[in-house]
């Protein structure tokens, strides 16, 4: 393998690592808003999820139980984030950034409250974090030039987690287009009152939406803690479900143009960890916090002029009122 291969594959294979919580995520958004609710609080479902699978998983020592624990908890909130708005028709908006302030400050409370390590939860056991996978073949296929590197490097060595996030994207597409719920899901975000004349509860929907929606935050938390890191630091989100949202943005509320974007973003990310210390002609060794920065400047400026006008389902962040 040459050196160039060798970094070029290295760098899609930490897109695929970078971008996995932010494919979940994504999807997660999708379900939400397709149903006309609007979910900012992605951000703290994600957060909540992290923690909750990382102390789950320091004390019970199973990476299952942590991931339980993460989903369990990421579902209540987006319940709550229901509760809210469906049931109470309050500001989406407003719930959904309530939602991601309080996670960010009770994570850290219960971290020192629980184990007394500055908001952090104890370095994780390799039983209690989920590993690598070695796929078939990977070590037999691994001497084949060029096609025996993407294999081994790129394709094998994920944890599961990273599979379940690739695999979330066909499923839901195949939920949103080809079933009677993702066909209804589509109706009650453009036009909710078509699908309650037609007998069809738009509260029901919308709480069957959100409620999938925590399932795969709790997911995309759960692999920040116990898959990608060996426990929970303060703020790991570091912005991801913000990040998630624009990617959906991005790709019109469509399962594959998100997942593109998801990977643009995980591409720029992983670039900019590359190039950290690095001498760049003319400028110099950037300063790290730039670096930092920039996958987040980028996403701003392919927002703002490169994707034409993404057209919101009709019917998002509009609280639905009976007809009596």
């Amino acid at each position: 393998m040459t050196d160039t291969w060798l970094l070029v594959v290295l760098t899609l294979d930490a897109t695929i690592r970078v971008a996995a919580p932010l494919i979940l995520a994504s999807m997660a958004g999708l379900f939400s808003e397709r149903s006309g609710i609007v979910d900012i609080g992605l951000e703290g479902k994600m957060l909540a999820g992290a923690f909750a699978a990382a102390a789950a998983a320091a004390v019970t020592g199973s990476a299952w139980v942590g991931l339980a624990v993460a989903i369990a908890v990421s579902s209540s909130l987006a319940l709550l984030h229901g509760l809210a708005c469906i049931t109470y028709r309050g500001n989406q908006v407003v719930s959904g950034v309530a939602i991601n302030v309080m996670v960010a400050g009770l994570t850290v409370v219960l971290g020192i409250a629980w184990f007394d390590q500055g908001g952090q939860t104890p370095p994780l056991s390799q039983a209690a974090r989920f590993g690598p996978i070695e796929l078939p073949f990977a070590d037999t296929l691994h001497d084949i030039p060029w096609l025996g590197d993407l294999y081994h490097e790129l394709i094998s060595g994920h944890n599961l987690l990273v599979y379940v996030a690739l695999a979330a994207v066909p499923a839901t597409w195949w939920v949103v287009y080809r079933t009677r719920f993702g066909l209804r899901l589509r109706a009650v975000g453009e036009t909710p009152a078509a699908v309650d004349t037609a007998g069809v509860s738009v509260e029901l929907l919308r709480y069957r939406a959100v409620l999938i929606t925590g399932m795969l935050c709790g997911i995309a938390g759960a692999y920040l803690s116990i898959g990608q890191s060996a426990g929970f630091v303060r703020d790991m989100t570091a912005g991801k479900g913000y990040i998630a949202l624009a990617a959906l943005i991005f790709g019109k509320w469509r399962p594959v143009p998100a997942l593109l974007a998801c990977l643009l973003f995980g591409f720029l990310d992983a670039v900019a960890t590359r190039l950290q210390g690095i001498e760049l002609p003319g400028i110099g060794q950037a300063p790290v916090a730039l670096i930092q920065a920039l996958p987040y400047a980028l996403t701003v400026i392919l927002l703002a002029g490169f994707i034409g006008k993404a057209v919101a389902p009709k019917a998002i962040g509009v609280p639905y009122v009976k007809e009596r």
